[in-house]
């Protein structure tokens, strides 16, 4: 099967920039489930969105008013909400149809935010929070956090904390490097890995391979995700190619815990594929 155009254009974008255009990045992703996607129409959406942001960020200049003025704009006019009725249902992971379907994930409705915000000229970035993402914006020499999942509140560290005390049971300590912002190809990576979650979960180990084979193209040092595609190569039965990715691994990570039981694991992919020669 060849390779889809859209395919070859996010690894030359991810490759060329360590923080590319996010919002062309993650449409690109969601041509592999839209191969006819119109990237170009949903990029003037969100222009669209930004310039209607634009008009009324006229006079403001607190933080609080610029985050009012998106939270008019997207949440009370536009209708974005979170997902919580079927938060794992893939379209939450593509930009199209959040766009469409005004929900999503916190990751991609923080996409929305940024994005529209960034091209009205307001300073705005993603957190990756543990067990979260959310938005912070940046004016007047102050910083807000910015929830767009949960309709745009405003959130302060303490609320982070809390919300990793649930998450975590009080084992994990909000660190200030847990706020700094994050660049779009680290976004990009935690948008493909929700994904390939969720296609795993569901057995679905042809797209999963496809999300692999993206996240290697944003991270193509990680040993992780190699190891990952060599195991969804032996669940499709492709043996050679799960052997090479799988010996690969090994090469790249020999101290690992699992070195063993991967490389045992290699050992069987390359008798299977003996067999069929």
């Amino acid at each position: 099967m060849s390779e889809l155009p859209s395919r070859r254009h996010f690894t030359r974008l991810v490759a060329q920039d360590e923080d590319p255009d996010l919002a062309q990045a993650a449409l690109l992703i969601a041509c592999e489930e839209y191969p006819d996607l119109d990237v170009s129409a949903y990029i003037r959406k969100l222009e669209d969105l930004a310039g209607e942001l634009r008009r009324r960020l006229d006079g403001c200049g607190a933080p609080e008013s610029f985050v009012a003025a998106l939270n008019k704009l997207l949440v009370e006019e536009g209708g974005f909400r979170g997902n919580l009725e079927d938060y794992y249902d893939p379209r939450n992971s593509f930009l199209n149809d959040v766009l469409d379907r005004r929900t999503g994930i916190p990751i991609t409705l923080s996409t929305v935010y940024l994005e529209v915000g960034r091209r009205a000229g307001l300073a705005v970035h993603g957190v990756g929070l543990p067990g979260h993402f959310v938005a912070k914006l940046t004016a007047a020499g102050r910083e807000l956090l910015v929830d767009p999942f949960h309709a745009g509140a405003v959130i302060t560290p303490a609320d982070c904390q809390r919300r990793l005390d649930r998450i975590y049971a009080g084992r994990v300590k909000l660190a200030a490097s847990m706020l700094a912002p994050w660049s779009s190809r680290q976004i990009l990576g935690r948008l493909l890995r929700n994904l390939k979650l969720i296609y795993v979960k569901g057995h679905d180990w042809r797209r999963a391979l496809t999300i692999v084979d993206l996240l290697l193209s944003c991270e193509p040092g990680s040993a992780d995700e190699l190891r990952d595609r060599g195991l969804l190569y032996a669940a499709l039965d492709c043996y050679d190619l799960a052997a090479q990715d799988l010996e690969e691994y090994v090469a790249r990570a020999p101290e690992a815990p699992e070195a063993t039981r991967i490389r045992d694991k290699a050992a069987e992919m390359r008798r299977l594929a003996a067999r069929l020669n």
